[in-house]
């Protein structure tokens, strides 16, 4: 049932029909480009779960049979980032090898990695957020360095991926929220650190973790309007004056008070 639903999303992105849904953008966007750069032209209906997709070329937002297309691609990102948290965290190559070997042979993850859903995308994120909060937490000794910058700054990329996705991924910055208060709370606790220099630390974070994300958060929806021009069927959650730009609808170009 789900694939019917956010498959028949991605069709509109292609289409560039304009749709409400209750989820963010960026998975459906994804899915749709994904879709777009393999070939698939939006046609089908997606009308109800089983129908055959025929002649209509699936593959790329789905990734059936193969593990390098979109949705299948990224859900098999999920072992590597689990096993690079893990050896991170534990310094053990054992335990990270378990960890890895768990999750390939995990049928929920292989599951929903193969069909057209949200999930593997959020999963690719959330997993992709904690791993480079785990990267950057490695990096405290040499702080400002270029890779502490890069892991910090991914870090609120994929912050902004995960609630792009989903709500759900609030979880995820809840989590390296709290990650950063306690670090902040360390720096703060350190004499030998000068209040000038826990400045920056502050202003670094604030930048990466919370400025960074907000405006990629933002920008998602700005492509998403850009996109979806045409009159579809989310018209009605909106008001007159934004129907009215929607090319097809029936007050297009009609001059509407505010």
């Amino acid at each position: 049932w789900d694939e019917t639903h956010f498959g028949k999303m991605g069709s509109y992105y292609i289409n560039r029909t304009f749709f409400f849904d209750v989820h963010p953008p960026l998975g459906k966007m994804l899915i749709g480009l994904a879709g777009y750069l393999s070939g698939y032209d939006g046609t089908f209906p997606f009308q109800k779960p089983g129908d055959r997709y025929e002649q209509h070329n699936y593959m790329g937002m789905r990734g059936v049979r193969t593990y390098r297309l979109f949705c299948a691609f990224l859900g098999s990102c999920l072992v590597p980032f689990a096993y690079l948290t893990v050896l991170e965290l534990s310094k053990s190559l054992p335990a990270a090898l378990l960890t890895a070997f768990i999750l390939i042979f995990d049928t929920g993850c292989i599951t929903l990695s193969q069909y057209i859903l949200l999930d593997p995308i959020l999963m690719f994120f959330v997993m992709g957020a904690v791993l480079s909060m785990v990267k950057c937490n490695s990096c405290a000794d040499r702080p400002f360095s270029a890779s502490w910058w890069f892991w910090l700054s991914l870090t609120g990329v994929n912050l902004a991926g995960a609630m792009g996705v989903k709500f759900v991924g609030l979880f995820v910055v809840l989590l390296v929220g709290l990650n950063t208060i306690y670090d902040l709370w360390d720096l703060l606790g350190n004499l030998s650190l000068s209040l000038v220099m826990f400045g920056k630390h502050l202003l670094a974070r604030v930048l990466c973790l919370i400025l960074l994300p907000l405006a990629l958060y933002t920008a998602m929806f700005a492509v998403h309007f850009a996109v979806l021009n045409k009159s579809g069927p989310g018209d009605g959650f909106f008001s007159s004056a934004f129907q009215s730009q929607l090319i097809g609808n029936n007050l297009h170009n009609v001059s509407v008070p505010e």
